[in-house]
């Protein structure tokens, strides 16, 4: 890792509130002063790089935009082909335990533009949807022409938006959750009473939680400033989101500072806020055969009669552990769905 990040880190100016060591309020301030004492002093950034460096990388033009992929090939040519997306705060090393259990096929990480190894990203318009389209041209590119896709979070939304564009290459879906923006516009009328019960579960955890959305979607490039400037404001910002959202010790201590690490070295935390930014668009149903993982610790778990409202469930697994970033914290289920999913699409 650099001297100068270093030398930041070393120079952190200890920020202290009445709630410092309240984790309802966001992270506890001792958690972190030892995070940060570490990655100023212990924590090998290269070593890191490197595992990620030797990751089977390629850049794919698609369209007016390269996209850098992780292409993992099976070693049977016409193994099915499986498409891994990725959300926020986070990047492809949400993956990087699922990977060594899906050997039996052809694997495609994309990092998406604006994330974290993606090419830079400097003009706005990167909407899911054309995140959607420009994934789908890299395929293509890349020889793929049927795949099942899998993602949570942002890589959900764009997951569901690929298969509505291309319903003749998405063969199925493997979704975590359904897109968040469909709660804004659900009709809770229309909706089993479980689900219209989700509906306003969801609307008390964004006045309570959604703070974050607000702020990265309507004043990104004050954020970016704060956290793209600060090596300490960039770790709090993006570790408790990953330690509130997964289980108990989902991540070792250096495994927290990779992630991290990850959105310094490429400086990409203002870019990341892209698909918060930019509005997308949703059908309102996509018929693709769908398996949902449902994981306790995840933000928002989902009824079955909710995604069932927006997508063609055929089978709905609920798990007894596991949150947020599933294909990290439980891989072999993580695994396990996506190759139910392969077979939903024959």
């Amino acid at each position: 890792m650099s001297d100068e990040i270093r030398e930041r880190l070393q120079r952190t100016r200890r920020v202290t509130t009445p709630w410092s060591d309240d984790r309802t309020r966001g992270i506890s301030g001792s958690h972190l002063d030892e995070l940060l004492e570490r990655w100023a002093n212990e924590y090998d950034w290269g070593v890191h790089e490197r595992r990620i460096n030797a990751f089977p990388w390629v850049t794919v033009r698609a369209g007016d935009t390269d996209l850098r992929v992780i292409h993992q090939r099976s070693a049977d040519p016409g193994a099915p082909v499986v498409v891994l997306l990725h959300g926020w705060p986070d990047s492809v090393l949400r993956f990087e335990r699922v990977l060594p259990l899906l050997a039996d096929m052809h694997v495609v990480v994309p990092a998406l533009p604006g994330f974290p190894f993606a090419a830079p990203l400097t003009v706005p318009g990167m909407s899911v949807n054309r995140i959607a389209g420009i994934v789908a041209d890299a395929l293509e590119e890349l020889g793929h022409s049927r795949y099942t896709v899998s993602g949570g979070d942002v890589g959900g939304t764009v997951a569901e938006i690929l298969a509505a564009q291309h319903p003749d290459r998405a063969a199925a879906l493997h979704l975590t959750n359904t897109a968040p923006q469909r709660a804004l516009t659900a009709d809770p009328a229309k909706l089993a009473p479980d689900a219209a019960a989700h509906l306003r579960r969801s609307a008390q955890w964004f006045r309570t939680e959604g703070g974050y959305i607000a702020e990265q979607s309507t004043r990104p490039n004050t954020l970016a400033v704060a956290l793209g400037d600060s090596p300490a404001g960039l770790a709090a910002w993006i570790i408790e989101k990953l330690e509130s959202w997964s289980d108990e010790s989902a991540f070792t201590p250096d495994e927290l500072l990779t992630w991290v690490t990850a959105y310094w070295v490429t400086s990409t935390i203002g870019t990341s806020f892209t698909t918060y930014v930019e509005p997308a668009a949703l059908p309102d149903r996509i018929d693709t055969p769908t398996v949902l993982s449902v994981f306790p610790r995840d933000i928002k778990p989902e009824p079955r009669s909710y995604a069932e409202a927006f997508l063609n469930i055929c089978d709905y697994v609920e798990h007894p552990a596991g949150g947020h970033f599933a294909a990290w914290e439980q891989p072999e289920a993580y695994a396990d769905d996506v190759h139910r999913a392969v077979k939903l699409g024959g």
